[in-house]
């Protein structure tokens, strides 16, 4: 599962830099280190929106909040 995490300058003040440690911890937390692969990108065109995150293609709005929730649901339920 290729997770893209947008570092892009709007989502970084969005808080995804917050996101991306968040997610690199639950997913050695929860020993997936090889089944998801955690990577950078830039601008996703929804700078709008919260932190700009990729999963497999498909497009969700994350922030620093949301992050375990958006982790169990979109990344856990689906490994």
């Amino acid at each position: 599962m290729l997770v893209a995490i947008c570092i892009g300058s709007s989502c970084y003040l969005k808080g995804s830099r917050q996101v991306v440690e968040e997610l690199q911890e639950l997913v050695a937390e929860h020993n997936l280190k090889e089944k998801v692969e955690l990577t950078g990108a830039f601008c996703m065109g929804e700078c709008v929106h919260g932190v700009s995150v990729k999963v497999d293609g498909k497009l969700f709005s994350v922030s620093p909040e949301t992050t375990r929730a958006f982790f169990e649901k979109e990344i856990l339920g689906k490994c």
